[in-house]
């Protein structure tokens, strides 16, 4: 179905950082996109590879897989979560769109792009490039917002609640372009924590991070603490665990609306996210710089929009010192309910446990239920969808 398109590949690299000696025409077109890295933070604060051994696929069977192996069985330092792009014009318009994934794989996409895959020499070599591209994108801004759905409740329709144009491509509709991947690479913040609970941020771009969210779950009751991060360093002391998810949220929405955001796109990605994000841990959401979005995920459009905004979130997950005597206790008795609970990213958490010192029978246990974890995650992820791509 997909096929090879080196040259666009090429071009789109070329075409995002040329200038040309003519400016081209902007349309009325304008255009908005938001998505999400996550990775998770090692002892030394820097990502580390992981897998996310979450259980059943979470997309509807409609959106478009690639012809790639499971995303479980593929240790990378991120995962590209939900990107989705909106377009807003005044009339009805047909455009193009091409966006390429410096170091990351393509694996999630709808509507079917006209072309996809990648180059690379090896998964995630600073040669690869993954790349999408959608030509003759009909966007009809005021017609029926006549969408495919599996009737069961899933995150994805989300994003469907901002006012973004319907689209289509060929016969299939959605109110955004929606792709998701994996990556091999490195995002500027790394966070460290003490056995005290204090956490110290660490910026290692020249970019400033312009908006973050320090964030904590312990047992249900949370906190949170927002800054920027102008500088290298900052340290963030315990917090007090008396916030109100509420204000929470109008936070993040606050922060994702300062960055460029309509707000019912900012409101439209909390609730995509409402979930996974504010579940039991701790973690730093932080807005990628700009100038890094563009160099990693580079995008072309046609004709060429009067306005684009792209705000994506960095999601990095921190494995606390309480988080981690809770897991290896929990790993003692084989109480699967606490085991569970760190989800998809039970793997890197039982990773930093393995590499303490341990007796032989307690790593083995930690070993077998790893195993059966990873194990019950490919026969999720294998079983077929129930629906056929219309």
């Amino acid at each position: 179905m997909f096929k090879q398109n080196l040259g666009v590949v090429l071009a789109l690299a070329i075409a995002a950082a040329a200038v040309g000696a003519v400016p081209p025409v902007r349309s009325e077109l304008t255009v908005h996109e938001w998505g999400t890295f996550t990775t998770v933070a090692g002892e030394d604060g820097q990502a580390v590879a992981w897998r996310p051994l979450d259980g059943p696929v979470d997309l509807p069977c409609f959106v478009e897989r690639a012809d790639l192996p499971p995303k479980v069985s593929l240790a990378t330092t991120v995962r590209m979560e939900t990107p989705v792009i909106y377009f807003y014009a005044p009339q009805p318009l047909t455009v193009d769109v091409a966006v390429g994934f410096r170091q990351g794989l393509m694996t999630e996409f709808f509507p079917r792009p006209s072309s996809s895959g990648e180059r690379r020499t090896g998964w995630f070599s600073p040669a690869t490039m993954g790349h999408l591209e959608w030509n003759g994108i009909r966007v009809s801004p005021g017609s029926a917002a006549d969408y495919p759905s599996e009737g069961a409740p899933n995150h994805y329709y989300a994003a469907r609640a901002a006012n973004g144009a319907p689209i289509q491509v060929g016969a299939q509709r959605e109110g955004f372009l929606f792709y998701r991947g994996v990556g091999g690479f490195e995002l500027p913040l790394r966070a460290t924590v003490s056995r005290d609970q204090v956490v110290e941020i660490r910026n290692d771009e020249s970019d400033p991070i312009p908006a973050l969210m320090f964030f904590e779950n312990r047992g249900g009751r949370i906190g949170s603490w927002t800054s920027r991060l102008p500088g290298q360093t900052i340290t963030v002391p315990p917090l007090r665990l008396d916030s109100d998810i509420t204000a929470v949220h109008s936070a993040l929405v606050d922060m994702l609306i300062g960055e460029g955001l309509y707000r019912k796109e900012a409101e439209a990605m909390i609730e995509t996210w409402r979930d996974s994000w504010f579940e039991e841990g701790t973690r730093v959401f932080y807005v990628v710089p700009k100038p890094l979005v563009d160099s990693t995920l580079p995008l072309s459009i046609q004709p060429r929009p009067g306005a684009v905004e792209r705000v994506f979130v960095g999601r990095l997950e921190i494995a606390t010192p309480w988080l981690l005597d809770d897991l290896r206790k929990a790993f003692a008795v084989l109480d699967h309910e606490t085991i569970a609970a760190r989800g998809r990213f039970l793997e890197p958490f039982s990773r930093r446990i393995l590499n303490s010192a341990l007796a032989a029978d307690e790593r083995a246990r930690i070993l077998d239920v790893l195993t059966e974890t990873t194990a019950a995650s490919l026969t999720h992820v294998a079983r077929p969808c129930d629906t056929t791509t219309p």
